[in-house]
């Protein structure tokens, strides 16, 4: 994904020179590295100093830039949080806050580098708007609509690398703000973003081998602001809804889920997976920390019956 968002950025910086790339002593690489080499003049590297990354940001889009702030997601949301805040939200200003490694993506990094509640911390803030593709082509259609089209505040939180392709099968195209249908069905309809996304269509593919009918999955990339409509049709044409996040259990997809299906008095069975609300001190792979938190298919998959 963060390869994706390289390439992207770097093919749209070559036709407006409004496109900058703030980032906090992470080593550019791929496309960013040549951005910086084709744009030395828009590339700047602040270091350990992610406050000031965000500051700067803040000082060019009042000149008329589009600059994007770019680093390992616990450092571009958690550390300068206070200048997001009073600097991009205050103002209300067009920067993307962008957050490399969304959940536990920095498996072996420990939870200094485990971004579970940035979230809950980013839709809180008014003006802010949050985007969180599922895979490397909406991540691509994420970065394309907030470099040309977007007026505020803005964080886009991302995997690393990697990511299989969830969409180019998908039922329905990108558009910002509303939920994206990945596969239509009678069965139990998935709410999920981000690299998760992934489990959710294997459990789908395990209720119609169980249960002989196509379950629906849904992308919520635009987690803020949230499409309320959409969701609300989920919930009330479907008899079961499970919501899958890689995420703290409060502030998230899930925790909104819950407000609405009140709200509109929803008659469906709603469950939610989300990381655990604590720190796990387990070394391992991606995998393997999601496994710790409860969020393997093997675990989701046996307490839905599934197995």
């Amino acid at each position: 994904m963060r390869n994706r968002f390289a390439s992207t950025f770097y093919e749209l910086g070559q036709h407006d020179p409004r496109l900058v790339v703030v980032v906090a002593d992470i080593s550019p690489a791929g496309s960013i590295a040549k951005f910086r080499e084709d744009f030395p003049d828009r590339f700047i590297n602040t270091g350990v100093a992610e406050q000031v990354m965000i500051g700067l940001c803040a000082g060019m889009a009042q000149r008329g830039l589009r600059p994007f702030a770019y680093t390992i997601a616990t450092f571009s949301v958690f550390r300068p949080y206070e200048m997001i805040r009073d600097d991009l939200c205050y103002q209300d200003l067009p920067v993307t806050v962008v957050g490399i490694g969304g959940g536990v993506s920095y498996s072996t990094l420990g939870g200094t580098h485990h971004a579970m509640e940035d979230v809950a911390l980013m839709t809180s803030l008014p003006n802010m708007s949050v985007v969180a593709p599922c895979d490397p082509a909406e991540t691509e259609a994420a970065t394309r609509w907030l470099a040309l089209n977007n007026q505020h505040p803005a964080y886009l939180r991302l995997g690393k690398a990697g990511e299989p392709d969830l969409t180019s099968e998908a039922a329905e195209a990108f558009t910002f703000g509303r939920i994206r249908h990945l596969r239509r069905g009678r069965g139990t309809a998935f709410l999920t973003y981000g690299p998760i996304t992934k489990t959710a269509l294997a459990l789908a593919d395990a209720e119609e081998r169980k249960a002989g009918q196509p379950a629906t999955v849904v992308s919520v990339h635009t987690l803020k602001p949230l499409d309320a409509d959409g969701l609300s049709a989920v919930l009330a044409s479907h008899d079961q809804v499970v919501v899958i996040e890689e995420h703290v259990p409060h502030g998230g997809l899930g925790s909104r889920v819950k407000e609405l299906a009140w709200d509109i008095r929803a008659g469906c069975d709603l469950q939610l997976f989300s990381l655990k609300d604590e720190f796990i001190h387990r070394y391992g792979n991606h995998d393997d920390v999601l496994a710790a938190h409860g969020l393997s298919f093997a675990a989701i998959a046996g307490e839905l019956g599934l197995l």
